[in-house]
C-alpha cells in the first residue's frame, strides 16, 4: 500500500518536500484522536455516562442504609401537660423482606391514651419485621440495586460507543483533510509544470520554432491548472475547518488549524495500529463482545429483574413484626418471650388486574429488546462481514491503481521526448498530463475510501482506543 501511495505522490515529493519539512508541522493522526478523545465535549460527555452509573449505583444501595428516626409530639395548655411523648427507632434493612429494629418509647402527661402509658424510665425493644409473601425474595430495594448494577455495566458500554463514534466522525474528517492536501499538492506541482512548459513555448515561439497558437494553448493549460489550485484550495480550507470542530484543548477552548500544519502523508502505514484494529481476522471476531449487544444485554437484564418484581406482586402481601420489651437498657440479658409487642398484616387484591397488566407490559418490553438483540446480532454481522470483504477488494483496487499511474506516467515522458523532437505536440502533452492527473487524482480518491473502510471497520466493531 505504500508503494501505491508513494506513486501518488511522487511529484508532490519531488517538488516540496524540503520545503516543507523546514515550514511545516506534522499533525500525525494518532496525535489528532488523542487530542479528540481527551478534550472534544462529546467525549468528555460520554466520560459522564459512567458516572452517572455510578451515581444510580449508589442511590440504589441507599435504599439499604440504616435509618436513624426520633418522634417528638408535645402539648401544654394553661399550665396542663397534656402529653409528652417520645419515640427513637433504629431501623437496618437487609437485602431479602426482613428489617432489623430497637426502639425506646417514653411518655408521659395527663391525657395519654391508655394505650400509651408506659414506665417512667421509658421501654426498650428490640425486633424484626419482614414481609412472607411480597417482598420476601425480591422487593424494590433489591429490584432497585440489582437494575442499578446493570444499568452501571450499560453505560460502561455505551461510553464505548459513544467514545467510538466521536472517534470514527473525527477519523472520516482526517481523511478528508488529507485527500484535499494532497489533491492541492498535485495541483501545485502540475501548474508548475505547465508554467514551465509555457515559458519554453513562449520563447520557441519568439525564435519562430513554434505557431503563436501553441502559445496560447499552453497559456490555456496554465489557466486551467490555475482554477484546478484554487478549487482545490477551497476545498483544503473547508476540509481544514472541519478537522477544526473535533480540535479542543482544556477548559473547553476549540482550536483552529492553522496553515502550516499538515496531515501525516504516510498514514497507510501506521492506521492499523492507531485504530487497534490491526490482526484482527474476520474469523477473531467474537459477536457477543460488541458493546451495543452488551449494552442491550444488560437492559435486558434490568428488565427481567422487572419482571420478577411484577410477578412478586402476585402474592398475597403478608407483612408480620416481632419486638421483645424490657425496661433494663440491657436489653441481651432481660429479653423475655413473655412480654413482646407483634401483629401482622394481610392484604390481596381480588381480581388482581393492575398486577396481571403490569406483568404483561414488562414481557412485552422483554419482547421488545429481545427482538433489537436479534436484529443488532444480524446487522453488525453483516455490517462487519461487507466491510471485511471490501477491505480485500481494495488490494485489486490498488494494484491496478497503481498500474494505471505508472502508465500514464510513462506515456506522458514518452510524449515529453517526442515533443523535444519535434514529433508531438503540447495538445497531446496536456492531453497526457490530463490523463494522468486524472489517475492520481483518483488514486487520491481510492485512498480516501481506503482509510474510510477502515475508520468504518473500527466503528462496527465499536472498540475504544485505549493506547491514546
Amino acid at each position: 500500500m505504500r508503494q501505491y501511495f508513494s506513486i501518488v505522490c511522487l511529484f508532490m515529493v519531488m517538488f516540496s518536500y524540503a520545503q516543507q519539512a523546514q515550514d511545516s508541522i506534522t499533525l500525525s493522526f494518532s496525535e489528532y484522536l488523542g487530542y479528540v478523545k481527551k478534550y472534544h465535549p462529546i467525549a468528555k460527555q460520554a466520560e459522564l455516562t459512567i458516572q452517572v452509573g455510578q451515581a444510580n449505583l449508589m442511590r440504589a444501595r441507599g435504599g439499604f442504609d440504616p435509618k436513624l428516626e426520633v418522634d417528638h409530639n408535645r402539648k401544654k395548655f394553661k399550665n396542663t401537660e397534656y402529653f409528652d411523648q417520645l419515640n427513637a427507632t433504629f431501623k437496618v434493612p437487609t437485602w431479602y423482606g426482613i428489617e432489623l429494629k430497637a426502639n425506646f418509647e417514653q411518655n408521659d402527661g395527663e391525657f395519654l391514651n391508655p394505650e400509651a402509658f408506659l414506665p417512667d424510665d421509658g421501654l426498650y425493644s428490640a425486633g424484626i419485621s419482614a414481609s412472607l409473601g411480597q417482598g420476601l425474595f425480591i422487593n424494590q430495594r433489591m429490584a432497585d440495586l440489582k437494575k442499578a448494577k446493570f444499568f452501571r455495566e450499560q453505560t460502561k458500554a455505551d461510553r464505548e460507543m459513544l467514545i467510538n463514534q466521536i472517534l470514527y466522525e473525527a477519523s472520516l474528517a482526517y481523511f478528508n483533510w488529507l485527500q484535499a492536501y494532497n489533491e492541492t499538492q498535485i495541483y501545485k506541482q502540475f501548474l508548475e509544470n505547465a508554467r514551465i512548459r509555457f515559458q519554453g513555448v513562449n520563447r520557441s515561439v519568439e525564435n519562430g520554432d513554434k505557431a503563436q497558437i501553441d502559445s496560447i494553448e499552453a497559456g490555456i493549460t496554465v489557466k486551467n491548472r490555475s482554477l484546478g489550485l484554487e478549487q482545490a484550495k477551497v476545498k483544503f480550507m473547508k476540509a481544514s475547518l472541519e478537522l477544526s470542530t473535533f480540535l479542543w484543548f482544556n477548559d473547553n477552548i476549540p482550536v483552529e488549524i492553522q496553515p502550516n500544519v499538515v496531515p501525516d502523508a504516510f498514514i497507510e502505514d501506521r492506521i492499523d495500529e492507531v485504530l487497534e484494529i490491526s490482526g484482527l481476522p474476520l474469523t477473531e471476531f467474537v459477536l457477543e463482545n460488541h458493546p451495543k449487544l452488551r449494552s442491550l444485554g444488560y437492559k435486558y437484564d434490568g428488565l427481567e429483574v422487572d419482571k420478577r418484581l411484577k410477578a412478586n406482586k402476585l402474592l398475597p402481601k403478608v407483612d408480620v413484626q416481632y419486638n421483645f420489651l424490657t425496661e433494663d437498657p440491657d436489653i441481651a440479658r432481660s429479653l423475655n418471650s413473655n412480654t413482646y409487642k407483634g401483629g401482622f398484616n394481610i392484604a390481596f387484591p381480588l381480581f388482581l388486574r393492575k398486577e396481571r397488566g403490569d406483568l404483561k407490559l414488562a414481557k412485552f418490553k422483554l419482547q421488545d429488546v429481545q427482538f433489537e438483540i436479534d436484529n443488532a446480532k444480524i446487522a453488525i454481522q453483516n455490517k462487519v462481514t461487507a466491510i471485511y470483504r471490501e477491505l480485500e477488494s481494495f488490494e485489486t483496487q490498488n494494484q491496478l491503481i497503481e498500474e494505471i499511474v505508472n502508465d500514464y506516467n510513462t506515456m506522458l515522458n514518452a510524449e515529453e521526448r517526442k515533443f523535444s523532437f519535434g514529433e508531438s505536440s503540447i495538445f497531446l502533452i496536456n492531453s497526457r498530463e490530463k490523463s494522468l492527473i486524472d489517475s492520481q487524482l483518483k488514486a487520491i480518491e481510492l485512498q480516501n475510501k481506503f482509510l474510510k473502510a477502515k475508520a468504518k471497520l473500527f466503528n462496527s466493531l465499536s472498540r475504544d482506543l485505549v493506547n491514546l
